[in-house]
């Protein structure tokens, strides 16, 4: 047996031992993770400087180091989002249905854990917390695999989660982090069955599509976010303007950024001369299409790879189009899935681009940036799933169940 089995063991014994805590046990361990996390802040942020220097030395963009920054406030914030998942409900337990059959045989559906969650994830250490948390609450034992960016936070992190649980006379394999950021260890990760459940890869285009196509375990993707948006011509230009420019500068790095931006062509001259003033106050670069270029001289013009680049950066691709209908068109095309906008005054193209784009978050009139659990009212999420099966979607507490039927009886046999 090798250490990634050693360690898919010692999960699923754990997993044994969580899906029978109580409410009160699972909060009561949260609570302890809250406090520890500021008890332990000068230290996490110690081995997070290193983990910055070190990306600063391998040139990783200004942005991805954002990614990657603990503050602070930022554990302050993260301590903070642990103390509202205690506020949520329990997922597990609940009754989802069942009766009594003319047989007399009792079903009830309820509630219970998924088992051992693994997850793969980037260079985001919040994640790392978030992760663990939802895992917890929701009865699952969680294994951590960050990317190497991080190493050195997430195992300050996961030290002093693993202390929490100690604290609470509670298995420390509940929280476990995966130390070996080689390519070896994750594809090793991916094929843990048997002892993984369900394995959520949290990243870009790559590491999900490596997930996806190399894991034997059962997996939820989250998606890449190439979210578009698109001003149709009935829309209020200066409502528009400061929807995109949130949804594209308020933090670009993340997965519900906007990275798109469609313009019906009746508003186009004067809704690109406006976006493209707000743009220059954050050097956005502007990929746009011929039209766009004719109207603003100096942008690049854009290619095919453009428009379906999840750019992570202060860059979006523009196109003129000529109605509704060429923007869905558009978008449904190069949609990863994950979060698509109309600006609108009118109410059938509202309608007609919530029922016919296909993504997890379609918005009117509000920025892309509140797919989020938070924002959704779930709590910390886990991640964005972007698939039908089995979540999509923010996925909180809620998405880290299944469902088991329990049969009560007095002796029925079958005939």
């Amino acid at each position: 047996m090798n250490s990634m089995q050693q360690l898919g063991q010692r999960a699923k014994k754990a997993s044994f031992e969580i899906s029978s805590l109580t409410t009160q046990q699972k909060n009561d361990v949260l609570k302890e993770i809250s406090n520890i996390l500021i008890e332990d802040t000068d230290e996490i942020l110690k081995q997070n400087e290193i983990d910055i220097q070190n990306a600063k030395s391998n040139g990783i963009s200004d942005v991805m180091v954002d990614r990657l920054l603990l503050t602070e406030e930022r554990i302050k914030s993260i301590s903070k989002a642990i103390d509202k998942v205690i506020q949520l409900e329990d997922p597990v337990g609940v009754v989802l249905g069942g009766g009594k059959q003319p047989n007399g045989l009792n079903i009830t559906k309820v509630s219970v854990p998924l088992g051992v969650i693994g997850i793969i994830f980037e260079s985001r250490p919040n994640v790392t917390v978030d992760a663990a948390v939802l895992c917890i609450k929701s009865g699952n034992v969680t294994i951590l695999r960050g990317g190497k960016e991080a190493i050195n936070t997430n195992k300050a992190l996961v030290k002093s989660m693993r202390k929490a649980l100690k604290n609470k006379s509670l298995p420390e394999d509940m929280v476990l982090l995966v130390e070996d950021t080689s390519r070896d260890s994750a594809v090793e990760m991916m094929k843990l069955n048997g002892f993984i459940d369900v394995l959520i890869p949290r990243g870009g285009a790559g590491l999900i599509k490596t997930v996806v196509e190399n894991s034997t375990v059962p997996v939820i993707e989250t998606g890449t976010g190439n979210c578009h948006i698109y001003v149709d011509e009935s829309a209020t230009l200066d409502m528009a303007v400061n929807v995109v420019n949130n949804a594209k500068t308020s933090r670009p790095s993340v997965c519900n950024a906007c990275e798109s931006l469609l313009v019906h062509k009746n508003i186009a001259n004067e809704f690109l001369r406006k976006i493209s003033e707000k743009f220059k106050e954050h050097d956005v670069q502007i990929l746009g299409c011929e039209e766009t270029k004719e109207i603003l001289k100096d942008i690049t013009l854009a290619t095919q790879d453009d428009y379906m680049t999840e750019f992570l950066d202060y860059k979006i691709s523009v196109k003129v189009v000529n109605d509704i209908d060429e923007a869905i068109a558009h978008i449904n095309k190069y949609t990863t899935k994950h979060s698509e906008c109309i600006i609108t005054n009118d109410l059938n193209s509202s309608i007609k681009f919530t029922t016919l784009v296909d993504a997890a978050a379609v918005y009117v009139n509000a920025s892309t940036r509140f797919t989020d659990g938070g924002e959704f009212g779930l709590g910390a999420e886990i991640g964005i799933s972007t698939q039908k099966l089995h979540a999509r979607g923010p996925m909180g507490l809620q998405q880290l169940t299944t469902s088991k039927y329990i049969i009560q009886g007095n002796g029925q046999i079958r005939v």
